[in-house]
């Protein structure tokens, strides 16, 4: 029964042209979805590492603030060093 069934199919040049197409058609379906799964994969990957670049950056800023902070407090006790340093030179002036 098979038997007769193909060969049949194999004498009609429509059914050999739409089992090809059919074939051909599976295939490319299978191509687009594999291509959309790693499209939809990439996407996933480029936007964790945008978020990564993002609390890189937010840390970034909260380090530079503190040394802003810091070198405003070391700034601030040389000043008063420095005044503190021409004060003993008067003195040492006066007292020569």
């Amino acid at each position: 029964m098979n038997d007769t069934l193909a060969s049949q199919a194999a004498s009609e040049p429509a059914a050999v042209w739409a089992a090809a197409l059919g074939t051909g058609g599976v295939f490319v379906l299978m191509i687009v979805v594999v291509w959309q799964i790693a499209a939809t994969w990439r996407a996933r990957m480029l936007a964790g590492r945008e978020e990564e670049y993002r609390r890189l950056a937010t840390k970034y800023a909260e380090l530079l603030e503190d040394n802003t902070e810091i070198l405003r407090r070391y700034t601030d006790e040389l000043a008063q060093v420095r005044t503190s340093v021409g004060s003993v030179e008067r003195m040492m002036r006066e007292v020569d």
